[in-house]
C-alpha cells in the first residue's frame, strides 16, 4: 500500500471510530456530516421537549423552519397539528399534493424555481425539464396542488408558506 492510500485508509478509520464512539455515548448524535440545530442549553430535544410541554399527553406534531433561497428571499415558518387530528383525516385527502411531488420532473421543477428560475423560459432552457409541453403539464399539476403559484404570465414562484414544508418533506424523506 502506498502512503497516500494508508492515509484515506486511516482518515476513513478515524471518521468510523468517531461516529461509533457517538453512537455510544448518546444515541441522539448526528452522524459524521450530518448537523443538528444547537439546543440553548445543551439538551438534544430541545424543541421536542418543548412541544410535549405545549402539546400535553394528546402529543402533536411540528415542522419549523428559517430558510434563506439562492436567490435572497428569506422565509420563516412554523406549523403544528395535534396527533390525534392527524390520525383521524382522511390521509387520502393528501394524495393528490403527495402525488404531484412523486414525480423526479416536479422535483426539479420546484428545485430550479426556489434557485431563481422563474419565467418558463428560463425553466425550458434547462435539459432536463422535458418539452415545452411536458413542462407545461408538470407546472400545472404542481399549481393544482398548491406547490406552484402563478405570479404573472409566464412567471412561477413557490408560495412563501409551502417553503419550508417542501424541504421539510424533502427532509422525511431522507434515510
Amino acid at each position: 500500500m502506498t502512503a497516500e492510500k494508508d492515509g484515506t485508509l486511516a482518515e476513513r478509520l478515524a471518521r468510523l471510530e468517531e461516529r461509533v464512539a457517538r453512537l455510544e455515548e448518546d444515541p441522539a448524535a448526528p452522524a459524521a456530516g450530518e448537523s443538528a440545530a444547537p439546543a440553548p442549553d445543551g439538551e438534544t430535544f430541545w424543541a421536542l421537549n418543548g412541544l410535549k410541554e405545549r402539546a400535553g399527553d394528546q402529543g402533536a406534531v411540528l415542522f419549523t423552519g428559517s430558510v434563506t433561497l439562492p436567490a435572497g428571499e428569506h422565509y420563516e415558518w412554523q406549523q403544528g397539528h395535534p396527533a390525534a387530528d392527524l390520525l383521524d383525516d382522511d390521509w387520502s385527502l393528501a394524495a393528490d399534493a403527495l402525488s404531484a411531488l412523486a414525480h423526479p420532473v416536479r422535483l426539479l421543477l420546484l428545485r430550479e424555481i426556489l434557485h431563481g428560475a422563474r419565467t418558463t423560459a428560463e425553466l425550458a432552457a434547462h435539459e432536463r425539464l422535458g418539452t415545452t409541453g411536458q413542462l407545461y403539464h408538470h407546472l400545472r399539476q404542481l399549481v393544482a396542488a398548491g406547490w406552484l403559484r402563478t405570479t404573472a404570465r409566464g412567471r412561477y414562484t413557490v408560495p412563501g408558506e409551502r417553503v419550508v414544508p417542501i424541504l421539510t418533506v424533502l427532509a422525511a424523506a431522507r434515510r
